[in-house]
């Protein structure tokens, strides 16, 4: 199988229900995983364009469910399966879909909310 140009690694990192910190897959990632898996099989890029993969924790658990795209080096974050159409068109024209990039200065945690002045 030759090396794939893009893969796609999904948390699916599991945490308890009840855990602060939240989980990946409590958000709904390993259904994320099926349904890119299966687009990317249909559209036929699974053999030399895409590799959709299973992850453990990326660290981003805040903007869960999370995909690493490399190897392009950077991160979707509250990804839906609705969004799997949209990020395969993105990647196919060598795109990335902006709304769902996880911006760097929210990479290592929740923004924090300003407090109103007053």
């Amino acid at each position: 199988m030759p090396q794939r140009k893009h893969y796609l690694f999904v948390c699916t990192n599991r945490r308890p229900d009840d855990n602060p910190k939240g989980s990946c897959a409590f958000s709904g990632s390993e259904a994320l995983l099926d349904a890119l898996k299966q687009a990317v099989f249909e559209r036929g890029l699974a053999k030399t364009e895409v590799r959709a993969c299973g992850s453990t924790c990326l660290d981003v658990c805040h903007v869960a469910p999370t995909i690493a795209v490399e190897p392009d080096g950077f991160f979707y974050g509250h990804v839906t399966k609705d969004d799997v159409p949209e990020i395969l068109d993105a990647l196919v024209r060598g795109e990335r879909v902006e709304r769902l990039v996880v911006p760097h200065d929210e990479f290592d945690s929740a923004p924090v909310a300003k407090k109103p002045k007053g």
